[in-house]
């Protein structure tokens, strides 16, 4: 027993320790350089932005739109080198928990091992009469003192599988956080990239602007001028919408006319959200919720919806899951079943609303209160609220639009209204999603201008 016990104290106190530290310095002084960078990245971006402000209030001219489109590139080019820095940080972040949870679990196993040893050693200890043990030691003294070093081990032991086990959990959910950032990271960088895809066409037109007037700001004015429609042809262009068959334009003025006047939002800004949402991916509206919708938070709302409209879920189209996050949008607006939900009616029977339920998931069971229903509300319909049609879709837009505080009126309070509408209320201010802002301005100023020729202004 004496050499057993001798073992244990050996291990514990004289066994190499698990050293969390190793590199610290450096790891730090990267983590530093990273900060450095992206802060000087972030400046950049932010002066690009200034600039790209300062221009679009001159007036037009061959010049300031090359400047434009220059700018626009540059800034597209900064953010997806600040996110990559991002993701770098994060990356080095979560190899260093990892390693970290990697010499816990060792320390652990060998703790474990000990401490089953001193458990079969206590079995043989309460298998033995307490007169054999004193008859077979040799020395009484020596019997007492390996029985407290003993119990000071079992002790010490056990304290220590604690703290272990529980720094493993703390250091688990510190490297989950991290791989959620990372993905967060990641995400944006795939939608920078898709920025990125836009201003290449920009740069395709940059070029061809410069080849056909050869630098000379009378062609391009006399190139402007042409480019103005008269009301004929604007009434016979298509307008076309993501995951919905082409709707002509004045089809789809009348309805954002009719969401703006139930909501405030100014119609060419609807138009805008709309013509956004078409140019952010490709081959939306052709994937299915089994496969491509968020399974908790999405797919429970989805079913009720689904089911209250008489629908069959296998059948409607919903967006694809993307490179990034999770797909299951619905109709022309691209709402996700858990956002329709606020607009179409559906609550979450424990709690009486449209989000979570006590439980704190999305499971439901779901109802529809029609009285809850606000695009019905809005059309007088009789009918629940259907995300794949037409006029549902704008009122929706329309709705979320306001509700995201477009109804001010401004270019900042639209600008914003938009962001939110694609990024949430948190990462709204997010520089790495303003592209989705000025992309929704850019054409609502394009909108707002057929519009004002339909109405002879």
């Amino acid at each position: 027993m004496k050499l057993f016990v001798v073992a244990i104290l050996s291990f514990i106190f004289f066994a190499p320790n698990v050293t969390f530290a190793v590199g610290e310095g450096d790891v730090a002084a990267r983590r530093a350089q990273l900060e450095r960078d992206l802060a000087t990245l972030e400046s950049e971006i932010a002066n690009q932005s200034v600039f790209l402000d300062e221009k679009r209030t001159e007036r037009v001219s061959l010049e300031r739109d090359i400047a434009i489109l220059d700018a626009q590139i540059e800034r597209a080019r900064l953010s997806i080198r600040a996110r990559d820095l991002g993701i770098q940080g994060l990356t080095s972040d979560i190899g260093n928990k990892s390693k970290t949870i990697t010499s816990l679990d060792e320390k652990l196993a060998r703790e474990k091992n000990s401490l089953a040893n001193i458990l079969r050693k206590t079995n043989e200890i309460d298998g033995h009469t307490f007169v054999e043990f004193i008859l077979a030691s040799k020395d009484i003294s020596d019997f007492f003192s390996d029985i407290d070093a003993f119990t000071a081990i079992k002790v010490s032991l056990r304290k220590s599988f604690i703290e272990i086990d529980d720094t493993k959990a703390t250091t688990a959910d510190e490297r989950g956080a991290l791989e959620v950032r990372r993905t967060d990271q990641r995400e944006l960088r795939t939608l920078q990239v898709l920025e990125k895809q836009q201003i290449e066409v920009q740069e395709r037109k940059r070029a061809e602007i410069l080849r056909v007037t050869k630098g000379q700001e009378d062609v391009y004015q006399e190139i402007i001028n042409t480019i103005e429609k008269s009301a004929a042809e604007i009434r016979s262009e298509l307008f076309t919408l993501r995951d919905s068959a082409a709707i002509p334009f004045g089809e789809a003025l009348a309805l954002a006319n009719q969401a703006s006047q139930e909501t405030g939002v100014r119609p060419a800004l609807i138009l805008g959200v709309l013509k956004q949402e078409t140019r952010l991916g490709e081959f939306l509206g052709t994937g299915t919720y089994i496969n491509d919708m968020h399974p908790t938070r999405d797919v429970p709302v989805f079913l009720k919806i689904t089911k209250v409209l008489g629908l069959d879920p296998r059948q409607m189209p919903v967006s694809r899951q993307p490179s990034y996050g999770w797909g299951g949008a619905m109709g022309p607006a691209q709402f996700i079943p858990s956002t329709w939900a606020c607009f179409g009616g559906f609550v979450n029977a424990s709690t009486g609303k449209c989000g979570k339920g006590t439980d704190g998931t999305y499971a439901g069971p779901w109802e529809y209160e029609p009285k809850k229903d606000r695009i019905r509300q809005l059309l007088g319909k009789s009918t629940p609220g259907n995300p794949w049609e037409n006029q549902d879709a704008f009122m929706a837009s329309a709705l979320l639009l306001k509700d995201n505080g477009a109804g001010r009126g401004t270019f900042a309070s639209e600008r914003l209204a938009a962001l939110r509408y694609f990024a949430g209320w948190g990462n709204a201010s997010k520089p790495a999603f303003a592209f989705y802002g000025d992309g929704v301005m850019e054409h609502a100023t394009f909108f707002q201008k057929q519009i004002n020729i339909l109405g002879g202004s």
